[in-house]
């Protein structure tokens, strides 16, 4: 008796689930979801990208999923994305808040915050100050090229041999970012650095890998201390080794006398008091989103450029062909020298394309009831944007499924970009980062090419270029011959 009781109670609760998962009128169509665990099962959940593929193809490119009771629409290809994230974009420029990702962010930050006065504050301060960077002592510019020498004299210990540049292309975005936040560097392989990027690494892994997906789509487990819980413990390190930084910071900076963004912030907040959003708990969140965003993204974008040029020599040469005429007799190069370079341009966002490095972007939300691409969105529904499907997809590109540099040039062979490129994604909330890391891939990419000549090893066998799922998309690790090219002349 007691257990057919039981057996009836537990069918009144999925059926109840189940009422509570269908879809509302017009909303778009998708796989039907599972009582409780939603769509869960109908995806690889370490590494969904093809499944997400398999969908658009069944359901179209605008297409709905529930993770756990929460929905979701999947955003495929151009128009869609553009849409939603350019023409109706006061729409859904809001951010989910019932994620692992989002609890752990607290709603603070620039990244994470939700659609609202404080998100428009900060990012219009984060928008003023990176583009006013000619402050101080250095220009963006002169940080990035600073620590590109010394990215050339690590590199210069391995001329003759092979090396991992795995570490050292993230280090070295890693102290481009420290530079432009807090006006300093640290050696690579400094223990501190270590910490942060092992940590940063740990939580960006766990909140978008399977144990993420289980936190997000099953919040009657997130009391348990099960590994979701070290995402969170790892996200409280990471804040209190920045509120140390900032403190440390504070007792050397000369108020009024800005040379970094946190001088900047520190300053406004000087101004402001506690009135505001501005405090020091936010700026510590808002360092961990520049750092975080800035690094990852640039460096595995890097590793996959050199990735496709050691396997690729024939694009190499040609760029390196196209270096030496335009560079030819300065001692230095410059983000103008872009415009001299169409090949080497075309090369830099081939890489950005086919690196796809942040392949769903930041999930965003719907901020008010409203219609995409013919059907009706709810507030609050979890929009996710297949940016990797931009960035191969048939009819934008002419080789959208290959490493051509031909899919940024024209007939007449200048460098053309497609409005197909959004690695950055679109619209208000995208990356506030572009800029600096458009600086940072051109001048890594020229100087390097410039002074050293990169090559597979004969004993490595075939190349992978299949990457390891993430926030960010990395490359398998790798190891590449390096040899000195000849050193830049002096003018």
């Amino acid at each position: 008796m007691l257990g057919s009781l039981v057996l009836v109670w537990v069918f009144i609760c999925l059926l109840f689930l189940f009422v509570r998962t269908q879809r509302p009128k017009n909303f778009p169509p998708g796989p039907r979801p599972v009582p409780l665990f939603g769509n869960l099962f109908q995806l690889n959940i370490t590494n969904p990208l093809k499944d997400f593929e398999k969908l658009a193809e069944r359901y179209g490119n605008v297409y709905s999923l529930y993770i756990g009771g929460t929905p979701a629409v999947v955003l495929t290809g151009l128009k869609a994305v553009k849409e939603a994230f350019v023409t109706k974009a006061a729409d859904f420029s809001g951010r989910p808040q019932n994620l692992l990702i989002s609890h752990a962010a607290e709603g603070k930050g620039i990244v994470l915050v939700d659609y609202g006065p404080t998100w428009k504050e900060h990012r219009r301060f984060a928008l003023m100050t990176l583009r006013n960077f000619g402050m101080g002592k250095q220009s963006m510019e002169d940080r990035i090229l600073g620590e590109t020498e010394h990215l050339v004299k690590r590199l210069e210990k391995s001329a003759g041999g092979f090396m991992n540049p795995q570490t050292v292309f993230h280090d070295a975005a890693s102290n481009i970012i420290y530079l432009v936040l807090f006006g300093i560097r640290y050696d690579y392989g400094d223990e501190t650095l270590k910490q942060y990027v092992s940590l940063f690494t740990e939580f960006t892994k766990t909140t978008n890998g399977p144990w993420g997906m289980i936190y997000d789509t099953l919040p009657i487990l997130r009391a348990l201390p099960l590994p979701f819980r070290k995402a969170i413990i790892n996200f409280e390190i990471l804040k209190k080794m920045i509120a140390s930084m900032i403190s440390k910071h504070k007792t050397s900076r000369v108020p009024g006398e800005p040379e970094n963004f946190v001088d900047c912030y520190l300053d406004e907040l000087d101004k402001r008091g506690n009135d505001g959003s501005f405090s020091e708990e936010q700026l510590a969140r808002y360092i961990v989103d520049l750092h975080g965003a800035g690094t990852d993204t640039t460096s595995n974008t890097l590793l996959t450029a050199f990735l496709y040029l050691i396997t690729h020599p024939d694009i190499q040469e040609r760029c390196q062909k196209e270096i030496d005429e335009v560079l030819e007799g300065k001692a230095h190069e410059y983000f103008e020298d872009r415009h001299k370079m169409p090949y080497t341009q075309a090369v830099m966002h081939e890489c950005q394309r086919i690196a796809r490095t942040v392949p769903l972007g930041v999930f965003h939300c719907a901020s008010r009831d409203t219609e995409l691409m013919g059907y009706n969105i709810p507030k609050g529904t979890v929009i996710i944007p297949n940016l990797a499907s931009v960035l191969s997809e048939e009819g934008q590109w002419k080789f959208p499924h290959e490493f051509n540099p031909a899919n940024f040039l024209n007939e007449q062979g200048q460098f053309e970009k497609s409005e197909a490129f959004m690695p950055f994604s679109a619209g208000p909330r995208m990356c506030l980062g572009e800029g600096l890391a458009r600086m940072e891939l051109f001048l890594i990419l020229v100087t390097l090419l410039r002074r050293f000549q990169f090559f597979w090893p004969e004993d490595a066998g075939e190349p992978d270029f299949t990457p390891v799922y993430g926030i960010t998309l990395t490359p398998k690790p790798y190891r590449m011959g390096v040899r000195r090219r000849q050193p830049a002349r002096e003018t």
